[in-house]
């Protein structure tokens, strides 16, 4: 199988304005993403979670060691075009990424700038458009969407680009319930039939539940990794770096407390409440 990301032993460290002294995130980070996967990472604030997206797509470069893109080195500057090309961004603040009055000026843009031909531009928006579920918003003014709908749009502009992976840092954090369930059904159509890789960065467990690989950062280093079901389960672990559990694997680990004996890998709605009748049924 096909690597997206290798990072190798990097080391990066930002400058203190206060005090001008580097600040460690990185010391030595190693990580692997194959090509096709949805991974979620976790991490409390300052754990390393955007600094490691950030690096993804040469944003930022990396100190000591390498991270390679499909191959790509990214601290080789004749390659960052292609970089950029294949790795495409997604924030939290969907606001932040628009920069046309129109929706399918604004999905364009990115293709624009990259001297794609007009006829390609023309079918490549609406394809974009189409995958996210909002061509028949072509037309309308992005002000006026929704939280959802607009971010659905950066991401169709990220799209249109027609990268080979999707990195989106927190995209959903400034969304309510349903704004967060349009851009996760998003997420998982663009991955699951269109082969894109997704690294999902967010700190809401039931996004990272629908993920098929699981990363938890603390301190610029990686202290779980796996699926969701071998991950969830180490319950301390998560609580030792500052991060919650779903709302399954809580209740059913403070049962087990009590003397029961419930699997913690019944993280859906349904599996939790077939082990709760499990157990009555006993």
């Amino acid at each position: 199988m096909t690597h997206a990301v290798i990072a190798d032993n990097v080391h990066f460290s930002y400058t203190s304005q206060t005090e001008n002294v580097p600040i460690p995130v990185f010391d030595g980070l190693n990580l692997t993403v194959e090509e096709g996967s949805f991974v979620a990472v976790l991490g409390r604030n300052g754990c390393g979670k955007s600094t490691l997206a950030k690096h993804l797509n040469a944003i930022v470069l990396p100190e000591g060691g390498s991270v390679r893109v499909f191959g790509m080195d990214t601290t080789d500057e004749q390659q960052l075009l292609d970089i950029r090309r294949t790795v495409g961004m997604v924030f939290q603040n969907p606001d932040n990424q628009m920069v046309a009055n129109v929706v399918e000026e604004d999905v364009a843009f990115a293709p624009e700038n990259l001297g794609v031909p007009s006829a390609e531009i023309r079918k490549r928006v609406d394809d974009a458009l189409k995958a996210v579920g909002m061509y028949e918003y072509r037309t309308h003014a992005p002000h006026l969407l929704s939280g959802g709908q607009k971010q659905r749009i950066a991401i169709a502009g990220v799209i249109a680009m027609q990268p080979r992976c999707i990195v989106l840092d927190e995209p959903t954090a400034m969304l309510d319930p349903h704004g967060r369930e349009e851009v996760l059904r998003t997420i998982e159509d663009l991955n699951k039939n269109h082969g894109i890789t997704v690294i999902l960065i967010t700190h809401h467990m039931t996004e990272a539940i629908r993920a098929d690989r699981v990363l938890v950062m603390e301190k610029g280093n990686i202290i779980a990794d796996g699926t969701p079901k071998e991950v969830f389960p180490q319950v301390e672990l998560l609580k030792q770096a500052g991060l919650d559990v779903p709302v399954t694997t809580q209740l059913l680990f403070e049962l087990n407390k009590s003397g029961c004996n419930l699997p913690l890998d019944a993280l859906s709605t349904e599996e939790c409440a077939q082990a709760l009748y499990d157990l009555l049924k006993a």
